[in-house]
Order: structure tokens, then C-alpha cells, then sequence
């Protein structure tokens, strides 16, 4: 009775994380217009600047708004949709290590996105593993306008590669497998 109480007045752990994330979403979405402004040129030359402010010594959580409105942006010029805000929180989580529990159709596939380009501004792949080569190589495909529009080169892992295959995927800024 006394942890209701608690809980109703103070909200639940995850009300406090989804609370503290909420600035961030709102740095992402004071962005979109500027993302908006670019000219389709100009989109993949975002990724180099980004590339190099990392190489620079800024964080991934420095660039982590940019970044993800870029995407964004991205997305709606490539394929028609637009990150909502509870895609944009799931995308944080999952760059921030945390499980983002989501429900069937909800945007898992859109979500994982964000983080996978942010990571991948590194200059190192980033890797998306799912449970099978179906679950790859659709999730790849239909990503991969968004990815090929930022300038990274997306690749998908199959059982059946060889092993030549396999080494110019794992070339790849972004992996699915």
C-alpha cells in the first residue's frame, strides 16, 4: 500500500527514465526544420561533418540529437516515414545499452535506425542481430533507402555466404545478420 503511494506521487522507474529522456526528444524535434531545410546533397554531407566531429573527440551523445533529426529527415525523404517521439525514445534506449520494449507494430524495425547510423559515425560497423536470415535480410532491404540517402553502406549477412562474402559485409557501416 505505502509503494502505491510512493509510486503515484513520485511515478514508477521507467515514468523517471522516460521523463528524462523527454529533452532530449525535444532537442531532436527543434532540429527537424533545420533537417528539413537540406537539400538532398547536402543530407550525406552531414554524415562526413558528423564522422568528423567524432573523430574530433565528441561523444556519440553529443551528436545524438543531430544525428538522430538527420535520420529522421532521412527516413521521410526515402521512404515515406517519420520517427514519432516514442520511436525517437526507443532509439536512445537502445543506444544507451537499455531494452526498449515495444509492442508488434510499433516501429522496432524504424527505431533500430537511430542508434545503428549514430553508432556507425564511429567509423566502425554497426551491427543489427536478429533471430534469422528472413528477419536480416527484410529488415536490411527495407532500411536501407534511409542508410544509402545518409551516405552508409548497409550490408545483410546469410547462412549460406561464403567466406569471401561474409568479409566485405562485415566491411559494411552497418551490418544486419
Amino acid at each position: 500500500m505505502v509503494f502505491n503511494i510512493f509510486t503515484k506521487i513520485f511515478g514508477s522507474n521507467n515514468d523517471r527514465i522516460l521523463k528524462s529522456l523527454q529533452p532530449i526528444v525535444e532537442e531532436i524535434n527543434n532540429l527537424e526544420q533545420e533537417m528539413q531545410q537540406l537539400s538532398d546533397e547536402q543530407i550525406p554531407q552531414k554524415t562526413i561533418e558528423f564522422k568528423e566531429r567524432v573523430k574530433n573527440g565528441e561523444t556519440l551523445d553529443d551528436i545524438l540529437p543531430p544525428a538522430f533529426a538527420l535520420v529522421r529527415e532521412a527516413s521521410v525523404r526515402s521512404l515515406g516515414m517519420r520517427h514519432f517521439d516514442v520511436q525517437l525514445i526507443g532509439g536512445i534506449a537502445l543506444h544507451q545499452g537499455c531494452i526498449a520494449e515495444m509492442k508488434t507494430g510499433e516501429g522496432k524495425t524504424l527505431v533500430a535506425t537511430l542508434p545503428l547510423y549514430l553508432n556507425a559515425l564511429t567509423g566502425k560497423s554497426a551491427h543489427l542481430i536478429t533471430v534469422n536470415d528472413y528477419l536480416a535480410k527484410r529488415d536490411s532491404e527495407w532500411n536501407s533507402p534511409i542508410y544509402k540517402f545518409l551516405g552508409m553502406e548497409v550490408a545483410c549477412l546469410q547462412n549460406y555466404m561464403e567466406d569471401e562474402e561474409r568479409k566485405k559485409a562485415y566491411e559494411a557501416d552497418i551490418l544486419y545478420g
